[in-house]
Order: C-alpha cells, then sequence, then structure tokens
C-alpha cells in the first residue's frame, strides 16, 4: 500500500506542482508550442463550533478566553476552484515555459493572479512561489491556509536562477515579508522598499528522504520627515525541511523556520517584520515557526495529522510602548483528516482542526472547526 497521489493535490503546500505535472485534461498544439488547460470546481462546507474563522482559517479571529461572542456557525464556499494554463516551446536548445493561474480568493472573491511567469535556460521571470518557501514540510489539509510556522509559499513577483538545485532570487520587497508594524513617529514619514529581498535555496534528496535549505536577506526601513533620512536594518531568515517515506504506506513531514526581521516569510507570522522605537531607530523583530505532520495511507486515501506553530518575540516592542500588549504573538494550528480519491479527477475530504492564539499579555483562546470539501479536477 502506498501514500496516494491525491495527498498532494489537495494539500495546499503542494498543489501548484501537482496540478502542472498531473493534471492534464486539455492538450492544445500549436506549431512548437504545447499548451495544457487544467483546474478544478472545489466546494468547502465549514462548521465553526466556536467564533467565525473566515473561508480559511483566519487565527486572528479566535475569541480570547472570557469575551463575549456567538458561536456555531456554518459556511460553504467554492473560492478555492481553479483555472489555469502550462506551455512548453522548444527555444534555442532548451524549452521555454510559460504559467497562468488563477482563483476566487482576491478581494470581494473576485478571480486573482497566483501565478504568471516564464522560464527559460534556468531563469524565471514573473509572479510565483518565493524561493524561500518549500512545499517538503507540508502535510495536506482541507483548510485552505494549512499550517502556521512554515516558510511562506505564498506568490510574489521575481527573477530567479535555479541550476542543480541550487536557486538564488531577487523578490519584491513590498509583498509577503511585510514592512513595520506600529505608528511611526511622524504623520509626514512613509514606509518605503529601497531594495528587493535576496533568497537563496537549495534542495536535493538522499534515498527516500527530499530535504531543503533556505535562507534570506532582507531590508525593512522607513522614510523619517524629521531627520530627511531612510532609517533601517537588515532582516534575515533561515529554513529548514524535509520530508522522508517511512514505510511504502508512511510519509513524515517536518520543517523550521526562524529569523530576525523575517517577517512574513514566515507563514501567518502573527507580528510584522520590525517596529520604530521611542528614538525613531528601526528595530527588528525575532520570529521562530515549525511544523511537523504524519500521512498514513488507508483504503482509498490517507489519513493526516498536521501540526504548526508561529511565534514572534514581541516582549521589547510592546515595553517600547510601539505595539499594544494585546498584540498577538503565537499562533497554533492541530489538523485531522482523511482525503481520499474514489475515481481519478474526484477527491473528497473531511476534516477537523483545533486553532489557538495567544497575545503578548499571556492571554489566549481556542477554536474548533469542522471542514469537508469535494474536488473535480479536470
Amino acid at each position: 500500500m502506498t501514500i496516494k497521489k491525491t495527498t498532494a493535490i489537495l494539500s495546499v503546500s503542494a498543489l501548484a506542482i501537482a496540478i502542472s505535472s498531473a493534471s492534464q485534461a486539455v492538450e492544445l498544439q500549436a506549431g512548437d508550442t504545447t499548451l495544457n488547460l487544467y483546474g478544478y470546481a472545489k466546494l468547502d462546507m465549514i462548521y465553526d463550533v466556536d467564533a467565525k474563522l473566515s473561508n480559511a482559517v483566519g487565527r486572528q479571529n479566535i475569541r480570547l478566553d472570557g469575551v463575549d461572542g456567538s458561536d456555531g456557525h456554518f459556511d460553504a464556499h467554492a473560492f478555492q476552484s481553479r483555472l489555469g494554463f502550462i506551455t512548453s516551446t522548444p527555444v534555442g536548445g532548451s524549452t521555454l515555459r510559460t504559467m497562468l493561474e488563477g482563483d476566487f480568493y482576491g478581494p470581494n472573491n473576485n478571480f486573482r493572479l497566483r501565478h504568471a511567469y516564464g522560464e527559460w535556460d534556468g531563469l524565471l521571470a514573473g509572479q510565483t512561489s518565493t524561493n524561500f518557501g518549500g512545499f517538503l514540510g507540508m502535510t495536506p489539509t482541507v483548510d485552505f491556509n494549512g499550517q502556521p510556522g512554515q516558510a511562506n509559499v505564498g506568490r510574489q513577483a521575481q527573477l530567479r536562477y535555479t541550476v542543480d538545485g541550487f536557486s538564488v532570487a531577487l523578490e519584491d520587497s513590498g509583498s509577503l515579508g511585510g514592512n513595520l508594524g506600529g505608528q511611526l513617529p511622524d504623520s509626514d514619514d512613509e514606509l518605503k522598499n529601497s531594495l528587493p529581498d535576496l533568497t537563496l535555496r537549495y534542495q536535493g534528496g538522499v534515498g527516500d528522504v527530499n530535504y531543503a535549505a533556505s535562507a534570506l536577506l532582507r531590508r525593512i526601513e522607513y522614510y523619517s520627515a524629521l531627520n530627511d533620512s531612510d532609517e533601517g536594518t537588515t532582516g534575515w531568515g533561515i529554513n529548514l525541511e524535509a520530508s522522508t517515506a517511512v514505510t511504502d504506506g508512511v510519509m513524515l513531514r517536518g520543517s523550521i523556520t526562524h529569523g530576525d526581521g523575517v517577517g512574513g516569510y514566515q507563514y501567518i507570522s502573527p507580528g510584522p517584520a520590525g517596529y520604530v522605537d521611542s528614538n525613531g531607530n528601526v528595530q527588528s523583530i525575532t520570529g521562530t515557526g515549525g511544523t511537523a505532520g504524519i500521512s498514513v495511507a488507508a483504503g482509498p486515501g490517507n489519513v493526516n495529522f498536521a501540526y504548526g506553530i508561529a511565534t514572534v518575540d514581541l516582549d521589547d516592542a510592546v515595553a517600547d510602548g510601539a505595539l499594544s500588549a494585546a498584540s498577538n504573538d503565537t499562533y497554533e494550528g492541530y489538523f485531522l483528516n482523511y482525503i481520499w480519491s474514489p475515481v481519478r479527477n474526484v477527491t473528497y475530504g473531511v476534516e477537523v482542526g483545533y486553532h489557538t492564539r495567544e497575545v503578548q499579555d499571556g492571554r489566549d483562546g481556542d477554536a474548533v472547526r469542522l471542514q469537508g470539501m469535494v474536488q473535480y479536477n479536470f
């Protein structure tokens, strides 16, 4: 018995790779160019036992203990439904590949751009998953957001070069990573991004173990009107991740993310990349997170248990008065699900999730979500 391919298809972490490599239902040929159209329709049915957590689990919506509010919320939506196409064209002794993809998680649930890039001879240009994040440490979840604390796999504009498992990229610095939290000293001050974020990654494997290491270097800063100068500091981050098949039917996955000024490059980070102290200087915020999970083959699918935690150290920022003691500093998530495919291109899933948040002054709260899904791929 082997871990089913549908495990990868359902995971928010592996979805783009699974579709681009496996789901090619409509193939067109125009000269030397091959075009594959793919996508799926997905229904999510959700019952929040406690506070309403939004379409995908929004941990900022978890009520703290002792805070009154309504319990029991049902919702159903199809916003994760997706459409995309991939092309491949022989060019200059190599293959030019392009990808365009979108879903309906945009503002007001409008169609949003996910991927839009081209790649030729190792050079990628456009928008796709950040080079800092990876898929190896992510266990499949029915919830679209999945485990907090891993390296972010969100998508942003970048220029990337890849050779022999090593990749380096210059990425949009005003997107995933975020900037400073709290108030700036003066109303005429402004946040700014003067340099791209630099990311490096190596991915390889030995036997049944796949592994990757990523690094990040970035600048977080603002313009000080009082001093007529740029004030900032350098942020950095590292990520380690791995997956291994323990037996034919058991897969283990895990990751660790840490950094100073890492900001949103830590997935579902509860805090910003930095803050401005009482002297007008930029101070970075330390973030640490991790994930662990196991998938066990059972019948036509897999049972998955996943855990994730994302934390930030806000003690200095709160002591300085830059951030409130009610600011979130820890998110945790536990997922138990069964995801299966009775036939090709049809996938079902049921999941129970337990989610917590804690604020800097020590107060915390939790919430339970029950979720089911039906997905039809083409």
